[in-house]
């Protein structure tokens, strides 16, 4: 039925069925650029918020996970994979690097006077090879380690480690600090 009276007046209409077709689609197409630089604005919103180290300071651990995975995939790693949570056996965020090679990240998000000690370290050194499968390994934290043993270690075992410093740098620059 409806039908039928489409057709009945795009025959009888033909102009005005034209430029009603064409307003639709000028209408259409403005929607779908406002939403579209509405996206874009709020993805530049988010990065410019993630580039604040402070804003890491009252997230929960899996919101810290989340961010850190953001930072990651803005750097150009890929296949950025946010895993944390109960059973993850010290792997909180997979990713591949952009040279290939499997990255295993593991997050401490912690008060700036709550350092991350050498337990933490030894635990992640001994999951992130030989379970993981991790190529490059990151134990990042939003606040400091601790001198001493757990430092000597990851620098044995060739574990990144990322403190608040370098972790600023890289949210701000895109490029993670050398090791």
């Amino acid at each position: 039925m409806l039908l039928r009276i489409v057709i009945d007046f795009v025959q009888r209409h033909p102009y005005w069925s034209a430029l009603l077709v064409s307003l639709v689609v000028v209408g259409a197409a403005a929607v779908g650029l406002f939403v579209s630089k509405q996206r874009a604005r709020e993805r530049a919103d988010q990065a410019q918020r993630d580039r604040l180290i402070a804003v890491t300071d009252t997230m929960s651990g899996p919101e810290f996970e989340q961010w850190f995975a953001r930072i990651l995939a803005a750097s150009g790693f890929r296949n950025v994979t946010v895993c944390g949570g109960p059973g993850d056996r010290g792997a909180d965020v997979l990713a591949i690097a952009p040279d290939g090679r499997r990255v295993v990240v593991q997050c401490k998000r912690q008060s700036v006077s709550n350092r991350v000690g050498s337990a933490a370290i030894q635990r992640f050194a001994g999951t992130c090879r030989d379970i993981h499968g991790g190529e490059i390994c990151m134990l990042v934290t939003n606040s400091f380690f601790t001198a001493g043993d757990g430092i000597q270690i990851a620098r044995q075992l060739n574990i990144t480690l990322i403190d608040r410093h370098a972790l600023e740098m890289w949210a701000w620059t895109g490029q993670p600090t050398p090791a």
